[in-house]
């Protein structure tokens, strides 16, 4: 990451720290991060790809998942738009499917020089609220609305898109409309980042979206990448007993 983009991280993880911790103690975030760490972990194991129910039901999971995941998830497109040349030229707008706390349009409207309108969708109202406030923190431009991603508008022509672990947490049907989507959005001139856990139990769909797009002339790639996460992300990912240190994850690129 450029140390401009790294300064914009840590400032935006620091206001976070101070909102989420306002209500809440680090031992709590800890426990709700455990708990949503071990539901992946079951999905994991047992293969099953289902969405991990009640992963924002309450403050604690929504607070890790700002804390943690966030930054990582921040962290791990950044790798990505660099690398895979999806910075240049700026994407005039970023669909963010699924945006979460909007760490990834985010990250790669940064990367590509702070510029691209970013369109947030997500089906929680939390999601829609705190992406709202990433894109204000970070002095980025966007628009952010809730509703179900396989129901977008039509793409129009340059819009580029991007789904950061989010294709994993659909039902198949939903998950499909989406990759159709994502599809369509390619063939009009945008690029299309798609990211997921390495974990092929989790994303067992992935070789065969894999084989659609690389017809197309995309292409896949796995990911090893040091990192040093924000203090928070380190503290909560120590005592949670998980991995801060790398990122592992694999994109599809068209």
């Amino acid at each position: 990451m450029r140390d401009q983009d790294l300064d914009k991280l840590n400032a935006w993880m620091t206001a976070a720290e101070h909102r989420h911790l306002a209500d809440l103690r680090v031992q709590e975030i800890t426990r709700a991060l455990r708990a949503l760490s071990s539901a992946y972990v079951e999905r994991r194991t047992q293969g099953n790809g289902r969405r991990v129910h009640g992963a924002l039901d309450t403050a604690g999971k929504r607070a890790a998942f700002a804390l943690y995941y966030a930054p990582l998830h921040f962290m791990a497109v950044s790798e990505a738009v660099r690398a895979l040349g999806l910075t240049q030229p700026a994407p005039d707008a970023i669909v963010d499917l699924g945006c979460g706390t909007g760490a990834a349009g985010a990250s790669w409207s940064l990367a590509a020089g702070a510029t691209s309108t970013i369109i947030g969708v997500d089906r929680h109202p939390w999601a829609v609220a705190e992406t709202r406030w990433t894109l204000s923190q970070l002095g980025l431009r966007g628009m952010v609305k809730q509703g179900d991603i396989e129901r977008l508008r039509p793409a129009r022509s340059g819009e580029s898109a991007i789904a950061a672990y989010t294709l994993n947490e659909l039902p198949d049907g939903a998950r499909q409309r989406v990759e159709q989507q994502l599809l369509e959005r390619a063939r009009r001139g945008g690029r299309v980042l798609i990211l997921e856990p390495l974990a092929r139990a989790v994303v067992p769909w992935w070789d065969d979206l894999a084989r659609r797009l690389t017809a197309l002339g995309g292409r896949t790639d796995e990911w090893k990448v040091p990192v040093e996460a924000p203090p928070i992300a380190r503290e909560l990912g120590k005592a949670a007993g998980l991995n801060y240190r790398e990122l592992r994850f694999q994109t599809l690129s068209l």
